[in-house]
């Protein structure tokens, strides 16, 4: 990364840092991908499982993550302020930390899994699914927070084309797998949708290896020794991380699991309704690819002109990504209503899924704009390292606004599942205008003294 002066030198850095950024995200969204489809090509029923396994996945894995993503405005930061030695020590503990919640994720898994999935008084074959397909992921949780946290340290250098050739890499190793393990070719085991989940797995074992070599033997990486004395242990280190990341992955749950409590709540429909969801909602988040991989590069930027004392630049990148973000969701979004029964057709054979799908991705235009909005205008006050009341807003707009409207329009409106959908949109975009707000508060309050002495300067 280097200073900006323009407009257009802006534009082409957060392009630079965003497309390697967005084929990573891509990449690795494909493998859910991958999974959805083929089980829905094995069967609806083990379509249906995965889902559910998903659903409870989802939130966990992403609200986790998020707490070790916040290695990257902490580093970023640093790296912005020339502090080579801090940069490597967030890492080091972010390592750490990536350890220990996985330990503790595969524990948890272990005592309540089965307790979970009785509760949800699932078909049979749907619930067998659904276990097989989350064990088997179990064995890659390690490994894949891992790679987010060394992720995180790449992307605070400004380097991201170095993940996303790892990604690609790692795309037909997954595509193969899933394949072979899911349909039981060429003598593998036939694990149907369960088969997903080991293969997932797997995948993610060799990107953290290969993420690892690379940190340790590749240039400007290796200079900061991040593998070297990680027996330095700090915990005012690992409270840094914790002060800023815990805030992030409560907001990234709670947005996550409320995807996950509207799952539930359809699993009163049938096995159609539940995997037309599931399908529109797999389009939808992988689309969500794009605003997610803009507020990655936005949250680099902010934080990296934070750390240099650059303000005005930080403020300007920060309204360069949420408008990037609502311009690309306008067209996506526009796409996928135009084709809504072809995309829907990649996810399943039988009619009444794919006429309940496109019907869902009806909404889809609205639904994007809207969570475009609140995921850049977070990811812009989180390279501030504001983060608390951030939080704070999403929980609101997610669970008070989110839930409660969606349950409303289904049950009492008689709209059904696209009750929910609807309910979904308008939650947020009550977080994004909150964050929006919150982010001109930032910026005109707190750094209104700096940014006059920067004009006098």
């Amino acid at each position: 990364m280097k200073q900006t002066f323009t407009l257009t030198e802006k534009t082409k850095q957060i392009i630079i840092l965003l497309i390697p950024i967005l084929i990573t995200q891509l990449g690795m969204f494909s493998m859910i991908f991958f999974n959805t489809i083929m089980s829905g090509r094995y069967n609806s029923s083990d379509l249906a499982g995965v889902a559910i396994g998903s659903s409870i996945w989802s939130p966990i894995f992403t609200g986790l993550s998020s707490i070790l993503l916040a290695v990257s405005p902490i580093a970023a930061q640093r790296y912005g302020e020339r502090k080579t030695k801090e940069v490597a020590s967030s890492v080091k503990h972010g390592i750490y930390l990536s350890v220990i919640i996985g330990v503790v994720v595969i524990v948890l898994g272990v005592l309540f899994l089965d307790i979970i999935l009785d509760k949800m008084n699932l078909q049979a074959s749907v619930r067998k699914t659904a276990f097989g397909y989350l064990v088997g992921l179990s064995y890659g949780i390690i490994p894949l927070f891992l790679f987010n946290v060394l992720r995180s340290f790449i992307y605070a250098l400004g380097i991201t084309r170095v993940v996303m050739v790892i990604l690609l890499l790692s795309l037909p190793i997954n595509f193969f797998l899933n394949y072979v393990l899911i349909f039981g070719y060429w003598g593998f085991p036939e694990l149907g949708g369960a088969g997903a989940g080991y293969a997932t797995s797997i995948t993610y074992w060799f990107i953290a290896a290969m993420t690892v070599f690379i940190v340790k033997t590749q240039l400007p990486f290796s200079s900061y020794q991040v593998f070297h004395h990680l027996k330095e242990f700090s915990w005012s280190e690992c409270r840094e991380i914790l002060k800023i990341g815990v805030p992030m992955g409560l907001s990234t749950f709670f947005e996550t699991s409320m995807f996950t409590v509207v799952t539930i709540l359809l699993s009163k429909f049938n096995v159609t309704t539940i995997a037309a969801y599931q399908s529109a909602l797999n389009i939808v988040s992988f689309l969500y690819m794009i605003p997610i991989s803009i507020s990655m590069a936005q949250t680099v930027l902010v934080g990296f002109e934070v750390g240099a004392g650059r303000y005005k630049d930080a403020r300007d990148y920060s309204w360069l990504g949420i408008i990037l973000a609502i311009l690309m969701a306008v067209g996506t979004g526009l796409l996928v209503v135009a084709f809504r029964y072809d995309v829907a057709g990649l996810y399943s054979n039988e009619p009444a899924v794919i006429k309940l799908t496109a019907h869902f991705l009806i909404f889809a235009l609205f639904f994007q704009i809207s969570d475009a909005t609140q995921a850049t205008a977070q990811a812009a006050l989180r390279g501030y390292k504001d983060v608390n009341l951030s939080f704070i807003m999403t929980l609101i707009a997610y669970w008070l606004i989110c839930l409660p409207v969606g349950y409303v329009l289904a049950n009492f409106a008689k709209m059904g599942a696209a009750g929910y959908w609807i309910g979904l949109t308008i939650g947020l975009l009550s977080a994004g205008v909150a964050l929006s707000l919150r982010l001109i508060y930032i910026q005109m309050r707190k750094y209104k003294s700096v940014e006059v002495q920067e004009e006098l300067v």
